[in-house]
């Protein structure tokens, strides 16, 4: 086989239809049997929508049947001090109308929707309950092993989409983990959450107890809530604190939730999980190899957005791949253009989010510009950004965008 992709999560299962789509046969292998679960705050932003778009193909009208009272029409921030800034995605008059930019389905639903279109294709040989626990140079480039050391398959070229947990990344890639550069997560269900927006505006609440992270409140078609927080991973250790039990205790006892959470039911244990944020550039390829999504640690740092930037890099990896085949010619050097590829397109809107998130350092200065973004379009529009398909790059070349953005109180 030319192409092996580990993980047939969004990343991996939209590299392996960008290369059916192209003519390229290519083996997807995942350690689980889908649909299965996966720990996510569950939102689906613009650029998510985006890349089903550039893929083409009936996706896009299968999320919107499945995501039917799902949809997201905008995003409330409450900052540190409690000033609730709501910022939508349409005009209320265009929402009868108009398509949604978001939307709120647990993975479960959205990653079985990109994997039963993998089944639909000839092209695409998908394996699952197939956990790949070693991978070594040999043969036609890559050997994938399983746990007895038996030949699971042979490859020129291997996609890595297996996670923020690979153990490619780790063993073969040589990556730690960087406690400065990686949040930790947890997230549970609940149902009777008072106060949920009629419209599904998704909430991130900035308490200063967690800065720089935030918890948040997405709301689901069932009327229940994806509900859970983050926290640099570095803040975690220094103030040794477990997140399953500061969750349980911010929705019984602060201030701004305890009334909302009174009558709530969780529905389900709290589950946490990793995520390598893209707080600095890194390699994301080198010989006969790519990696995809969180195993490439493009986690956005400032919305924690991962699902569609693993869509972005499973795109230009399709692109690459066959690129690489065409001249047959998969060295470190060739690979780097994937690297470049995805930075060209995420580069700039990860810098932001860094910068931003640096920001929730100081408080005050993060309640400033929230209460500028009330009487500000252009500063609430930068906030809510990253959640849609806005493109921040052409806006950031702009000088007159950083006058606005500061001083400005019209578009």
């Amino acid at each position: 086989m030319d192409i092996c992709i580990l993980g047939a999560g969004p990343g991996g299962a939209i590299a392996a239809l960008h290369l059916a789509k192209a003519g390229h046969r290519c083996l997807l292998l995942d350690r689980a049997a889908f649909p299965r679960d996966k720990i996510c705050g569950d939102a689906l932003s613009g650029k998510v929508l985006s890349e089903l778009r550039h893929l083409g193909g009936p996706l896009t009208e299968r999320l919107a049947e499945a995501g039917r009272g799902a949809a997201s029409w905008g995003i409330t921030f409450a900052a540190p001090s409690g000033q609730l800034l709501r910022v939508p995605f349409k005009k209320a008059a265009d929402i009868a109308h108009a398509r949604p930019d978001g939307y709120v389905l647990p993975r479960l639903t959205f990653d079985n929707l990109l994997v039963e279109e993998v089944r639909r294709q000839p092209l695409i040989e998908l394996r699952e309950n197939c956990e790949v626990a070693r991978t070594e140079r040999g043969g036609l480039g890559w050997r994938l092993l399983d746990k007895q050391g038996g030949l699971l398959a042979e490859c020129r070229l291997l996609l890595v989409a297996n996670g923020a947990q690979s153990s490619f990344v780790r063993q073969v890639v040589g990556r730690e983990l960087e406690p400065a550069a990686h949040c930790a997560g947890v997230r549970a269900y609940y149902r009777g959450v008072a106060g949920l927006d009629p419209q599904h505006f998704v909430e991130l609440h900035f308490l200063p107890e967690l800065l720089p992270g935030y918890l948040w409140i997405f709301p689901l078609a069932d009327g229940g809530a994806n509900v859970g927080l983050g926290m640099l991973s570095q803040d975690v250790a220094k103030k040794r604190l477990n997140l399953r039990q500061r969750l349980e205790e911010l929705v019984a006892t602060h201030p701004s939730l305890q009334a909302r959470f009174a009558q709530a039911e969780r529905l389900g244990p709290v589950r946490g999980w990793g995520l390598p944020l893209g707080s600095r550039r890194r390699p994301l390829s080198g010989e006969g190899y790519l990696l995809l999504g969180d195993a490439a640690s493009l986690i956005d740092p400032f919305s924690g957005e991962g699902i569609s930037h693993a869509m972005v890099s499973g795109r230009h990896a399709a692109d690459w791949a066959g690129r690489a085949l065409a001249t047959s010619n998969v060295s470190a050097g060739f690979l780097a253009g994937y690297d470049a590829a995805v930075y060209r397109r995420l580069g700039q809107e990860l810098r932001l989010s860094t910068a931003m998130q640096r920001l929730l350092r100081w408080p005050q200065l993060f309640n400033f510009i929230a209460n500028r973004a009330v009487a500000n379009p252009t500063l609430a529009e930068t906030l809510s950004a990253m959640f849609l398909d806005i493109d921040l790059r052409a806006r950031l070349k702009q000088p007159g965008f950083y006058l606005r953005l500061l001083f400005g109180r019209g578009k």
